[in-house]
């Protein structure tokens, strides 16, 4: 009983989570982290949510599984970022249609089931980084473009603002390779390009680690290096903000990460709040001219983000301690209080049993029937003892049943007197006050004093029962000398009143 008490206590004393959000990332990258990070900082604002991340490492099939996973676990709300077009839509379409609100962001999906849509404009970052292309090439040039995952949204529509930025212009696209957002992938498809490097003017990677993959394959190469351009600009180190700042990059393009504004909006959804089906962020162009710039905001922004995570972790550390304090100090308290509770359970156990054995001594006393033969023979022994006049004779020759019976007769012959005391009832019974008290104790394990005091209460009970007479009168019959006390007794011994029964 107290193990499972203290499991109950344990399990109300840890708070369940008012939101469960889960986080469907296609990737595990610089730019999911950052946003990830973002997302849990924003959380520690808001008590009671609790968020649940997986990522699927770019693979569509198990992003289904992750989604579907995170759906039976019992989240109340999905935010998706799809690895591609159309191949996780059935996943996100069964946790809608399992009234679960969706959150896709970033990349697109081909169904309509969803919640709300957040990004950045892929078609015109593409299209900007075209122009800037065209402008720092001077109009002319020769590019090779490294594409996104294929059937992922950003890269459809980064592909195709970039492309329509360069028409009517003297910029030709001379290679399009093939990638999946990754560094390394776009390291060994630019290293097994068969075309003329030398010829390169410049490389436009679908993001930052697309292009620096490109740019580490041809230092490889003995050629003169081209201009890298890509795209995420984040901050911090080794972010695309700092490859430009150090002419790693030419030139990246912000694709905000946005974590608290995600979070604020599920949050808004599930508190029932008004909210925009589709909400696109603002971006901008990172180049030498204001990197560094950019550079030392973020940076700044970083350092108080991290300064704020501290805090949340000492905040949680304390508030830890003090969760834990406060369960031990309620185990201590149930702890005492069964104790406690089985001190007076076993009290109470305890009265009970001796006030049953008393009753059934007493009552046995009172009521008992002694054969008349036995009656007889012990009246002749008792004879033959008072005649021996030997006290050690008489104890052994008088009867336990005669001797119960003598007793009782005695002392209802003479209940009314008030004036009655055990010397009395001892030379009543031919016996000393020390014989009288302990042959009556050892029978009934009470006192000469005590059964007559229950003999009096119990021929009290009788008569209030069985006749008109008041409490006072009833009193003074079996033998009180005042009515007051005789009600005190008698509310001891039955745990009622006299009143009661009058």
């Amino acid at each position: 009983m107290f193990l499972a008490l203290c499991a109950i206590m344990v399990a109300c004393s840890e708070k369940k989570p008012n939101y469960i959000i889960g986080v469907s990332q296609c990737s595990e990258d610089i730019w999911r982290n950052w946003q990830n990070a973002e997302l849990r900082m924003e959380a520690n604002f808001h008590e009671g949510v609790e968020l649940r991340f997986a990522a699927a490492h770019d693979n569509s099939e198990r992003q289904i599984q992750q989604i579907d996973s995170l759906v039976e676990s019992g989240i109340q709300l999905l935010i998706v970022a799809p690895n591609q077009l159309s191949s996780v839509s059935p996943a996100i379409d069964r946790a809608y249609d399992k009234g679960i609100p969706v959150i896709v962001f970033e990349r697109k999906t081909d169904s309509q089931k969803y919640t709300a849509f957040v990004s950045a404009d892929n078609y015109e970052m593409g299209r900007q980084m075209g122009e800037y292309v065209v402008t720092r090439l001077g109009g002319k040039g020769k590019v090779m473009e490294i594409l996104g995952l294929k059937g992922s949204s950003p890269a459809d529509e980064r592909h195709k603002g970039f492309v329509d930025a360069l028409k009517n212009s003297g910029v030709e696209i001379v290679a399009t390779i093939q990638g999946d957002w990754t560094e390394p992938t776009a390291y060994q498809a630019v290293k097994d390009y068969k075309g003329d490097f030398q010829s390169i003017d410049l490389v436009f990677g679908h993001n930052d680690r697309s292009a620096i993959g490109a740019r580490k394959a041809f230092s490889e190469r003995d050629v003169q290096l081209p201009l890298f351009c890509g795209i995420d600009g984040l901050p911090g180190e080794d972010g695309g903000i700092q490859q430009v700042r150090d002419s790693l990059l030419e030139s990246s393009y912000i694709y905000p990460t946005r974590g608290d504004l995600l979070l604020q909006l599920a949050l808004d959804i599930l508190d029932g709040k008004p909210y925009p089906k589709e909400t696109m962020l603002t971006s901008a162009l990172v180049t030498h001219d204001n990197a560094k710039v950019l550079l030392l905001e973020s940076d700044e922004v970083a350092r108080q983000s991290q300064n704020l995570e501290k805090l949340q972790t000492k905040a949680s550390g304390y508030l830890q301690q003090l969760a834990t304090q406060r369960t031990i100090t309620l185990l201590a308290l149930v702890l005492i209080a069964l104790l406690l509770l089985a001190m007076v359970l076993f009290y109470l156990y305890h009265r009970s049993k001796v006030s049953a054995q008393r009753e059934r001594v007493v009552n046995n006393l009172w009521n008992m029937e002694v054969p008349e033969e036995v009656k007889n023979e012990e009246v002749k022994n008792e004879k033959t003892a008072v005649q021996d006049n030997s006290s050690e004779k008489e104890e052994e020759v008088v009867k336990e049943p005669l001797f119960l019976t003598r007793f009782k007769d005695v002392v209802e012959a003479r209940l009314s007197d008030s004036d009655l005391s055990v010397d009395d009832l001892a030379a009543a019974m031919n016996l000393s006050r020390v014989q009288l008290y302990r042959k009556v104790k050892a029978i009934s394990g009470s006192s000469p004093v005590e059964l007559l005091r229950t003999a009096r209460l119990n021929r009290g009970y009788q008569l209030l029962v069985k006749t008109d007479k008041t409490i006072s009168e009833v009193a003074y019959d079996v033998g009180f000398t005042a009515p007051s006390y005789f009600t005190k007794c008698f509310k001891d011994e039955f745990g009622i009143s006299p009143s009661d029964l009058s």
